[in-house]
């Protein structure tokens, strides 16, 4: 264990200087093998060193749209290096690593104390938010063999952030369209974003609809509001907090702004809307929306949807 941790060392000193000096793919390996034999003499675990420096490389435009997803307040360059390419090892082991070799839990821990190591005051618990959100996303494998945790800090006293969203409808032939974005995690979800200090909630939605996805909408009413803890790597953990209106707009083109780890914008008939992958937390927010369009009960949605 003591080789793996210096291998995963080794390779983050390796993209440090690749990343740093804004180098070709195909320099990274002979900085590798210069830092093995500075720091790393010896080293019995040469295989496995390679492998996950050619691993984070290949996979690297989808690590980075996974950090860009699940620390979207942060941009990739505006992440430290040694923060962002710690994230990108502590991924590419989470998510495309041989699990019987490296367990969840171990790519995570390994990539905090990488952090708390190479990093600064706050890099660990920034690598721990959002290794543990994506670890939550993909259904936290390996969490029945792992030890009981500590009972973790009450998200009533993180400090708070107002987002605001909207469900946009539009009509077209004879048919509604519903507005959506979709994620790298590939779920289809709403278009939102921060408000502003002071800015009145519906001007604040009818703007950042309109930076996310470029239309201009007319705010009809308040459908819900929804709540989840994020990680930030100066203020650590925040209480996200979003409130969803219905809006109309005209059937015009998408325009997705390219950023927070989003990858698309469609329209899709309502009648489509059945076979879309949705969050948890956004299904019921859709739903009414759907509810209030059609004018009858859209219980039957949410059951389908559900199954995706």
């Amino acid at each position: 264990m003591a080789n793996r941790h210096l291998a995963r060392s080794t390779v983050l000193q390796t993209l440090f200087e690749w990343d740093f000096n804004r180098l070709g793919d195909s320099d990274a390996l002979g900085i590798l093998k210069r830092n093995m034999k500075e720091f790393a003499p010896g080293l019995e675990e040469s295989s496995f060193i390679t492998g996950l420096l050619n691993g984070v490389l290949v996979k690297r435009p989808d690590l980075d749209k996974i950090i860009e997803k699940a620390a979207p307040e942060w941009p990739l360059e505006k992440i430290s290096i040694v923060d962002r390419n710690i994230l990108r090892i502590g991924l590419y082991e989470l998510l495309f690593a041989d699990r019987e070799e490296v367990p969840a839990k171990v790519a995570i821990n390994e990539a905090i104390e990488l952090a708390k190591t190479f990093g600064g005051d706050n890099s660990g618990k920034f690598v721990n938010g959002v290794l543990g959100a994506v670890y939550k996303e993909i259904g936290e494998p390996g969490k029945a063999d792992s030890s009981p945790r500590k009972k973790e800090n009450d998200p009533s006293k993180y400090p708070t952030e107002t987002l605001a969203g909207a469900v946009v409808a539009a009509v077209s032939g004879g048919e509604t369209y519903l507005a959506l974005v979709h994620d790298v995690f590939g779920h289809w979800t709403l278009s939102k974003g921060h408000l502003e200090a002071g800015e009145n909630v519906k001007k604040g939605v009818q703007r950042v609809i309109n930076e996310e996805i470029g239309l201009e909408i007319a705010v009809k009413e308040e459908l819900g509001k929804n709540e989840y803890v994020a990680s930030d790597p100066e203020k650590g953990k925040i209480r996200k907090q979003v409130i969803y209106f219905f809006a109309e707009a005209p059937f015009e083109e998408l325009k997705l702004k390219k950023s927070g780890g989003l990858d698309d914008a469609a329209w899709f008939k309502l009648k489509d809307i059945v076979e879309l992958n949705f969050y948890n937390d956004i299904l019921p927010i859709v739903t009414k929306a759907i509810h209030m369009l059609l004018g009858k009960s859209s219980s039957n949605i949410e059951k389908k949807s559900r199954k995706k």
